[in-house]
């Protein structure tokens, strides 16, 4: 499946969604950026065909989700789940974490990220 990268018609959604991270985006971001996990890089709302990803591994093909409370309704799940079938037909892999999750157990959140990798 041919994939586009950062869409041009997208940058906007990107770049204000880049500006107004949550509590959790912003906490998770201190500790991927710069190649802190593990030497990988990590691009934050990064969008692949037409969704905008928390968080790429392009080396990896790994993209990390964190959830609010919006994802709780029905609809949001049904619209979560189209996207992760998605990224899978795309050959990304997707792993989820709610917002709490990172807020109370980062290092736990940044181990299960980090068990992700399949590059040595």
């Amino acid at each position: 499946m041919a994939l586009v990268h950062n869409i041009a018609r997208l940058k906007p959604r990107r770049r204000e969604l880049r500006g107004r991270l949550t509590i959790a985006e912003a906490r998770l971001w201190n500790h991927l950026k710069d190649r802190s996990l593990r030497g990988r890089k990590f691009r934050r709302q990064h969008s692949v065909g037409p969704y905008v990803l928390d968080f790429y591994c392009p080396g990896e093909r790994l993209a990390v989700e964190l959830d609010g409370a919006a994802h709780d309704h029905e609809a949001a799940q049904d619209r979560d789940a189209i996207r992760t079938r998605f990224l899978r037909s795309a050959g990304i892999r997707l792993v989820r974490f709610e917002n709490r999750e990172v807020i109370e157990n980062l290092e736990g959140v940044l181990a299960v990220i980090a068990r992700q990798f399949t590059i040595a």
